[in-house]
């Protein structure tokens, strides 16, 4: 690694409101220059393996931020803001917020595909994640980073239960009139990584097709899929 790169991942370190040990050597700080290498970029070593630990650490961390925040909410009531503040928007969001842009190593065509942009920066956040832990070795660099963020969210959140979270919105008013749940088929239409519309999803109730979405993953094509039909549904007639 040389020291421009270094210099570049300790102001990033910075920028994230954390300080770096003073012995952090080059051996150290090797987790997030992996997290910060995307496939795309032909390297020897990417972000893959610390994106799967990531998520992993983020979910973990994300609980404990509620049950620290939110005793009084029910275990079901904090796994719907938990899905709100893991998903892939959210941290869509906080890699633009963060910069990430800036010290991602990526390849030429994925620098060239803007629509895939947000996806690369959700995967980076979560590679980062999973760096920090391999480098501190607990989840206090996690929460320093991330819990302002979850504190913003959180109100956001409250003032609206359903922001973003068209699935449970949808779902509460078809059992508000009593139509049971909605349905969801999905497939993959793409195998283009960083495709927005690598996933079709159609989401039917009672056997009436209500609307379909796309998205970059599964869960972002269904929640597009429901966004339509509540859109639709909720045209004044």
């Amino acid at each position: 690694m040389d020291a421009a790169r270094r210099q570049q991942l300790i102001r990033f370190l910075t920028q994230l409101s954390l300080q770096p040990p003073a012995s952090l050597g080059d051996s150290e700080l090797m987790p997030l220059e992996q997290a910060l290498t995307h496939t795309s970029a032909g390297r020897a070593y990417n972000h893959e393996q610390l994106e799967f630990l990531g998520d992993a650490v983020l979910r973990l961390a994300a609980s404990e931020f509620l049950e620290d925040t939110q005793p009084q909410l029910s275990v079901g009531e904090r796994s719907r803001l938990r899905a709100q503040l893991v998903s892939d928007r959210w941290l869509a969001n906080l890699g633009e917020l963060c910069g990430i842009d800036a010290v991602l190593r990526i390849g030429a065509v994925a620098a060239g595909d803007h629509t895939g942009r947000a996806t690369l920066r959700a995967e980076a956040c979560e590679a980062v994640i999973g760096a920090l832990y391999r480098i501190w070795g607990d989840l206090t660099p996690v929460h320093q980073w991330l819990r302002p963020h979850w504190q913003r969210s959180l109100k956001q959140l409250q003032a609206d239960p359903n922001l973003n979270n068209w699935k449970s919105a949808l779902q509460e008013w078809s059992q508000g009139q009593k139509l049971g749940l909605p349905h969801y088929q999905c497939q993959e239409v793409s195998q283009r990584h960083g495709d927005p519309r690598r996933f079709h999803s159609q989401v039917s109730l009672e056997g009436r097709a209500l609307g379909e979405g796309w998205g970059g993953s599964r869960r972002q094509a269904e929640q597009d899929a429901a966004r339509v039909a509540l859109e639709q549904l909720q045209q004044p007639r």
